[in-house]
């Protein structure tokens, strides 16, 4: 059986990291230019296989801009030698419902280590113009440091600036390729 081929539809999709402001508030930033890539058996995504994401690190908005180049910096991102953050899926298992976990390796500024994330396949349809889409929740956690983004200071106080924890969370709408 052929493979069914996936692109993600960018205008329906949206990637997002959340992480801790001198642990009282949430900054959320943003990728604004990704791809996401997957094969299946079928239209219910049996059989998923070689998923792959993207992200453009020169697309991070945080909605500050003075954030953001200190994101690209060489203190975090290192946009100018490591300008690609990326997903090779090695595993999509079914847990339950539409519930699945997706594993595989994350590679940023070089660093690759095995993550897992949570999936929510909200199903298929087909659109008003006759594609065929499949959406998906992702979410999930990372350590920052385990990839080289090791940056922080601490107040006057002694809280610290940025957390290690960032949360993922994905919505990731897929097009069927002909």
């Amino acid at each position: 059986m052929a493979q069914v081929k996936w692109s993600v539809d960018p205008t329906h999709s949206e990637v997002q990291f959340k992480v801790k402001h001198l642990m009282i508030t949430t900054v959320t930033g943003y990728f604004e230019k990704f791809s996401v890539e997957a094969e299946s058996e079928d239209e219910n995504f049996n059989g998923a296989s070689n998923i792959v994401f993207t992200a453009d690190v020169n697309s991070i908005s945080t909605n500050n801009e003075q954030r953001d180049t200190h994101l690209k910096s060489a203190d975090f991102f290192d946009a100018d030698n490591h300008s690609e953050v990326r997903f090779v899926g090695t595993r999509y298992e079914h847990v339950g419902g539409n519930d699945y976990k997706l594993h595989g390796d994350l590679t940023i500024r070089n660093n690759t280590k095995p993550v897992t994330v949570d999936v929510e396949f909200g199903g298929t349809v087909v659109d008003p113009y006759g594609q065929h889409k499949a959406g998906f929740t992702v979410t999930g956690k990372i350590s920052r440091k385990e990839f080289g983004l090791t940056w922080n200071a601490v107040t006057e106080a002694g809280s610290v600036v940025v957390s290690d924890d960032i949360r993922l969370q994905a919505e990731i709408q897929l097009v069927k390729q002909a």
